[in-house]
């Protein structure tokens, strides 16, 4: 009769601490699209940031010549109405490589960050939920690689494994693993503790349950944050890994790669370097003012103004 009522109260207790999570995240939620709606900065960039993949999906539609057409009449052509961005050497559009372009460094950079989150989420989750000689043995391996530069690790990975754009993804979320490895680590330590965490031991969830349905949604957010500001480091990293010659190979539209090509036209076609490093620039603000904005809007210390 005592374990039946254990057994029970046990179940009341993890039933009603996950109405309570669920309210909680509901009441984070509304809490943080509220913070995302006052902060006109985070909202403007978001806009642009939609208006970004847009163009890039619909490259194939609105680029104007195809990426790799190459005339040699019209090489080193300035900006002009049949050419809106100029030509580069080989007389390929710029405007049409950009928008590309746009789609390969998207792409490089989301799948280098899923990469580095599920490799590095995965062994933080671990090794702050279980802790002891798992923890120690995690920590040290990141602690090795967070010895590297980030970009160095990555530009020593991508010569291992070869200069193409593939390699220069895994390169680039194998690098960021240590940094989501700690995030996630350290928030894993203070989530653990819950009660409704200890409800859940005490009715028998299997390890890997508990991790996944009680302690990942309490550090889902800083992961977010995080993931969003390690994409715009994936594109610049991957942009300046093809300029070195270690991603992309021509005739890839890649924007890194397009700055490679043009630098010996600098001074006579300024626009073959310019428009790229651009888009470059823009890409990477615009994904910062976006995750600054999620930052904020997510930070629980921040209070309802």
């Amino acid at each position: 009769m005592s374990e039946s009522t254990t057994t029970v109260t046990s179940g009341e207790t993890t039933l009603a601490g996950d109405s309570a999570k669920l309210k909680s995240s509901r009441s984070g939620a509304m809490r943080a699209f509220r913070e995302l709606r006052r902060n006109p900065t985070a909202l403007v960039g978001l806009v642009l940031l939609i208006l970004l993949v847009l163009a890039a999906l619909l490259a194939d539609v609105i680029a104007p010549y195809a990426p790799t057409a190459i005339s040699s009449r019209e090489a080193l052509q300035p900006p002009s109405r049949s050419h809106w961005l100029g030509t580069d050497h080989l007389g390929r559009d710029i405007l049409s490589r950009i928008l590309h372009g746009a789609r390969i460094s998207l792409r490089v950079g989301l799948i280098s960050v899923g990469v580095g989150a599920l490799f590095g989420g995965v062994a933080g989750l671990i090794s702050g939920y279980y802790g002891r000689w798992i923890d120690f043995l995690i920590m040290r391996i990141a602690e090795i690689m967070l010895a590297f530069p980030r970009l160095l690790l990555a530009l020593l990975i991508a010569f291992v494994l070869g200069p193409t754009l593939t390699n220069v993804m895994i390169a680039v979320g194998v690098a960021a693993i240590p940094e989501y490895a700690r995030l996630i680590r350290g928030s894993v330590l203070s989530a653990r503790e819950n009660l409704y965490v200890d409800a859940a031991r005490v009715v028998g969830c299997p390890d890997w349950i508990i991790m996944l349905r009680h302690v990942l949604p309490n550090v889902f957010a800083p992961l977010l944050v995080v993931a969003t500001l390690g994409v715009a480091w994936a594109i610049l990293a991957a942009a300046s890994m093809s300029y070195l010659g270690m991603g992309a190979q021509p005739p890839t539209p890649e924007w890194g790669a397009m700055l490679a090509d043009g630098r010996n036209y600098l001074r006579r076609a300024w626009w073959v370097v310019t428009f790229p490093g651009v888009a470059i620039m823009f890409t990477v603000l615009v994904i910062n003012v976006v995750g600054d904005g999620l930052r904020d809007a997510l930070d629980p210390r921040i209070s309802d103004r």
